[in-house]
């Protein structure tokens, strides 16, 4: 974004406090309702942005939001699987009160009720651009269109329709940084691979670092696309007046990240702007969920969030103008998985949860018999080991598994999970070692085991009762032939 525009918009701010005064803020804000704009990428992880301190990639647009707006450390998504992650985002739930909805490919029940349809019955002008809801299909719901709302072509075309005085709900859904990706896209843009920073979990080899680099291209055309619909904003003079929410949908498509309950496979940015209410140019460090957008989109607009949400809204944190920790309950975020690809036989899911906290990632895999990425024998709609999208990072640990230099990396992206994980973060932030069930861990790994146990008696988890095979009786609706691989 350029400067000018974060310039003016200062400059709108200022003027507007000093009109108002601050003892008018609130007051105002309530008659204004403000528009909502959410802008997701997909398949974008946490920390792949310039604000979050990534020295390669290039996000100018999402850089000067977080300067004007609020930069979250720990947000997690419901589950690190597209279909499901976009469901609780639209209805502020875990994804095992989705039903179905908890799966790729699949549907969204009619019977959940989504933010765009509850702003849209307070007035709200509600459009989509791109990737909402899914991938999935809506026959057989009773819903007439996407749940994340109608759609359009451009955001150019969507506010055309929107009356002036008008507030909006606007769904971005970009397909990058989503695979495939043009082969060596990254080093043609101009980026170069020593400075990338091979994440622990993959091999450092040239491969590895150009397949990075293609991601990192897809990344910084997300940023340019939003940068066009924030300039669109703030020549309109509606700038101020937006909350915007900018963040990933899940991890990076890369071996043990996607599809996963590790940090890689849930952990991303989210940056959060309104410049009429929020004050700028903060970092917070509460744990916050994408399940709480719903319930803070609502309250933003002066209506009371559902009461089935298990999302809490983040209106306190965004308005209390403080960095750091700001509400001291939020210290802890639970993720989970059920069925991503069709990749064993008898399209069997690999449920698992999680609780993260500042201190540990405690990880419950439910059918540990089962292979974690899919069975290797099993060609499905990504080859072998279905779970994991097909990529030159991919290829290269499949090729070379019997190396010594490899086989590591081979183990823990597609072999077999014990039933628990723990990983110590203060020692292991890449999550590579597995403290679960030594002595001096025996007291974390207690306590955090109930507390992942309450959170799923608390909020209706079917597995909190057992084994089940309900999701994996649930139909898959997309293809089921392999997918071109990039």
């Amino acid at each position: 974004m350029r400067s000018t525009v974060v310039m003016r918009v200062a400059a709108m701010v200022a003027a507007t406090l000093a009109a108002w005064g601050a003892d008018m803020l609130g007051v105002a804000a309530e008659a204004r309702r403000p528009n909502v704009l959410l802008a997701i990428a997909d398949d974008w992880g946490w920390p792949h942005a310039g604000a979050y301190g990534d020295q390669v990639v290039k996000t100018p647009t999402i850089d000067g939001l977080a300067r004007q707006g609020v930069r979250f450390e720990h947000a997690f998504v419901a589950a690190p699987t597209c279909t499901a992650s976009r469901g609780a985002i639209l209805t502020g739930q875990a994804i095992h009160r989705l039903e179905e909805g908890a799966n790729l490919w699949s549907t969204l029940p009619g019977k959940l009720t989504v933010y765009p349809d509850l702003l849209e019955r307070a007035g709200y002008v509600v459009g989509l651009q791109g990737k909402g809801w899914g991938p999935g299909t809506i026959q057989g719901t009773g819903r007439t269109r996407n749940p994340a709302g109608p759609a359009f072509r451009s955001f150019d075309q969507f506010l055309r329709t929107v009356p002036e005085g008008k507030p909006f709900c606007y769904w971005f859904g970009s397909v990058d940084p989503h695979r495939p990706y043009d082969r060596d896209s990254g080093i043609n843009s101009g980026m170069k691979p020593e400075p990338v920073c091979v994440p622990p979990f993959l091999p450092d080899t040239p491969v590895v670092r150009r397949d990075l680099l293609d991601y990192y291209a897809e990344v910084e055309r997300f940023d340019r696309d939003l940068g066009r619909i924030v300039d669109r904003l703030e020549r309109s003079g509606r700038l101020a007046d937006t909350l915007i929410v900018v963040a990933g949908d899940n991890g990076i498509p890369f071996p043990r990240a996607k599809a996963t309950l590790y940090d890689a496979g849930t952990r991303v940015p989210l940056v959060i702007s309104w410049p009429a209410r929020v004050p700028g140019g903060r970092v917070v460090e509460d744990f916050v969920s994408l399940t709480d957008l719903a319930p803070t989109f609502l309250e933003a607009a002066g209506q009371e969030p559902r009461p089935e949400m298990t999302g809490r809204s983040l209106l306190d944190v965004l308005v209390s103008g403080k960095s750091g920790q700001v509400d001291p309950r939020r210290d802890r975020v639970f993720t989970e998985r059920e069925r991503h690809t069709v990749c064993r036989p008898g399209d069997k899911s690999y449920p698992g949860r999680a609780i993260r906290t500042r201190e540990f990632l405690y990880l419950r895999n439910l059918r540990p018999a089962l292979w974690p990425a899919g069975d290797g024998d099993f060609v499905s709609v990504a080859g072998r080991f279905g779970d994991v999208d097909s990529s030159p990072s991919k290829a290269e640990i499949l090729a070379r598994r019997d190396e010594p230099t490899i086989a590591l990396f081979f183990r823990l992206a597609f072999g077999l999970r014990p039933a628990e994980e723990l990983y110590d973060l203060s020692k292991d932030p890449g999550q590579l070692e597995n403290v679960a069930g030594q002595p001096r861990y025996a007291d974390a790994q207690k306590r955090l085991r109930a507390e992942l146990d309450r959170w799923m008696a608390a909020t209706g988890d079917p597995r909190a009762k057992g084994e089940t095979d309900f999701w994996d009786r649930c139909p898959y609706v997309g293809s089921r032939q392999p997918a071109k691989a990039n």
